[in-house]
């Protein structure tokens, strides 16, 4: 698998503004099942005609939270601005700016509980049934800035260490809200930083990604084996698109 070449694709197609491509799949994809995971109520059509035509129609008597539709078109522009940085190092203020972006325009942004733009005031926690307990608001600066600092010194970054990463960053959750969906939007933008195939978390596998968040100190192959079955399923995905692309251009040059 060509890493680079799905990263070059991405960000060209992202300026084409052309639609069924895998910058459109990925997209559409990205944004439904990290928003379906926190509770959005959008269908994946939905998602795809929000991104198509800044638009979507409600199924009869379908109530759809303001911040759903709001979430699902900020997300695109939380892609759009990791593929723009895909390559920078890590740094605290960019995820601080990926978690405005994503709540930019909701209702969150306007209760000074959820403190959109800084780190959380509140404590929170993660699930309601065998509770993740996270860093207290006191110690999240400091913590996350340890973390960073710990990854941004490894000489070569494997898989392993962007889930580990993923893994700590959640439970430190640092912000109000918004914390799974950038923490997954960091782990794609590593992997193509540091050519590793990306992956999108699907809904349909919510329960494995909880199971692997709050069982990684004891086994590390459930959250693992979650990454890599997705990572499979974005290879089959890209090397099916970008096999289109390829023939197309081919049959252009012909």
């Amino acid at each position: 698998m060509n890493v680079q070449k799905i990263a070059n694709e991405l960000i060209e197609q992202m300026k084409s503004k052309m639609k069924g491509n895998l910058y459109h799949w990925t997209q559409v994809n990205f944004s439904y099942n990290s928003n379906k995971m926190e509770g959005s109520r959008l269908t994946e059509d939905q998602t795809e005609m929000i991104f198509e035509t800044n638009s979507f129609i409600a199924k009869k008597e379908e109530s759809i939270k303001i911040d759903d539709l709001i979430e699902a078109s900020n997300h695109f522009r939380l892609f759009d601005f990791m593929l723009k940085h895909y390559d920078d190092p890590l740094t605290m203020q960019m995820i601080i700016d990926m978690n405005v972006i994503l709540k930019r325009g909701t209702s969150d942004e306007l209760n000074p509980r959820y403190n959109v733009g800084g780190f959380k005031t509140v404590p929170n926690i993660i699930g309601l049934i065998n509770v993740i307990k996270t860093t207290p608001p006191e110690r999240v600066s400091e913590e996350l800035n340890e973390l960073l600092e710990e990854y941004n010194e490894l000489d070569q970054v494997e898989l392993e260490d962007i889930i580990e990463f993923h893994v700590r960053f959640e439970r430190i959750h640092p912000f109000g809200d918004g914390n799974g969906r950038v923490g997954r939007i960091i782990m794609f933008k590593e992997c193509l930083k540091n050519n590793i195939c990306p992956f999108i978390i699907r809904d349909q596998n919510k329960n494995f990604y909880i199971r692997g968040l709050r069982e990684y100190d004891r086994d590390r192959a459930y959250l693992r084996d979650t990454c890599l079955l997705e990572q499979d399923v974005y290879k089959e995905i890209a090397n099916y698109l970008l096999g289109i692309e390829q023939a197309h251009d081919e049959m252009s040059l012909g």
